[in-house]
């Protein structure tokens, strides 16, 4: 049977699709009109239900809340609502910006929410309306995707790289780079244990170990080979219009005791990516 993934484009449903899923994208349902989510999942019968599929342009959301949380908030819901109908097991992919990236301690999934601005209230809006519908649920946060598609840091750090010898980048946010495929992997594992409605529930998964992302900036050229130096600067140096979270890190615990499955390590997966992007540039 088929695993219907939301979302076709996005770093994370290439990699479902490579690994067999079934994608679908804004030319088979707009997500802005949310309201055929549940004819599809119904026409489609699938075993599992992945929502890979969000509005990521985090600046513009402070102006396109309203669509951001028809997209992250409204869309899901429904998601949710029709798997809960069906008894299929459904996976909803959420992000670290729903907490207020105080402190230095790592996020539990109980610990309290707090978005900075309209992206993350966005994504609370979609968690909030996943549980209300029940069902054989679980949300799934994580940070800082990054591969070789789509558009992440790792890929504008080697652009901005093969033609400056210094960058300026902020050092005082910290996070977990998470691979995009083995968000799929793990989206696509705990799919499979869904059968088991005892494990529904919010858990994180995000790489190891933590790091600012002027270290990861630094990981990216020591990777590439780029000769290019990082200096560290403070978040109010490069002011954007929506706030990021300092802390991003996430406590993964639950999940390797609940699914079994361990954060990754990124640096590994950054060689890997690093070489598929200059590869495909050369």
């Amino acid at each position: 049977m088929t695993v219907l993934v939301f979302g076709k484009s996005g770093q994370v449903a290439r990699a479902l699709a490579r690994m067999g899923a079934t994608c679908v994208g804004r030319e088979t349902l707009d997500l802005a009109a949310p309201e055929q989510v549940g004819k599809l999942i119904a026409q489609v019968a699938p075993k599992a239900v992945i929502n890979a599929a969000a509005y990521t342009a985090v600046d513009k959301a402070e102006e396109e809340e309203a669509l951001a949380t028809r997209i992250n908030g409204e869309a899901p819901g429904l998601m949710a609502a029709a798997c809960a109908a069906q008894d299929i097991p459904f996976v909803h992919i959420s992000t670290d910006y729903v907490f207020d990236g105080s402190g230095a301690v790592a996020w539990t999934p109980d610990a309290p929410v707090g978005p900075l601005g309209a992206y993350g209230r966005s994504k609370l809006a979609g968690e909030v309306a996943v549980r209300a519908a029940g069902g054989r649920a679980v949300i799934l946060r994580t940070a800082a995707v990054f591969s070789a598609d789509g558009a992440n840091f790792v890929k504008t750090m080697l652009r901005l790289g093969a033609d400056r010898d210094a960058l300026n980048v902020v050092a005082d946010q910290v996070t977990g780079p998470t691979p995009a495929d083995a968000i799929a992997a793990a989206c696509l594992e705990i799919a499979d244990q869904l059968t088991d409605a005892g494990k529904a529930g919010t858990y994180h998964f995000s790489g190891e170990p933590h790091v600012s992302w002027a270290d990861f900036a630094r990981a990216v050229f020591a990777a590439s080979g780029q000769d290019v130096t990082v200096t560290d600067i403070p978040s109010s140096a490069y002011p954007t219009p929506a706030k990021r979270p300092s802390n991003s890190r996430l406590d993964c615990a639950t999940l390797v005791d609940t699914f079994g499955i361990t954060p990754p390590a990124w640096q590994p997966a950054l060689t890997r990516v690093v070489a598929e992007v200059l590869e495909a540039s050369a």
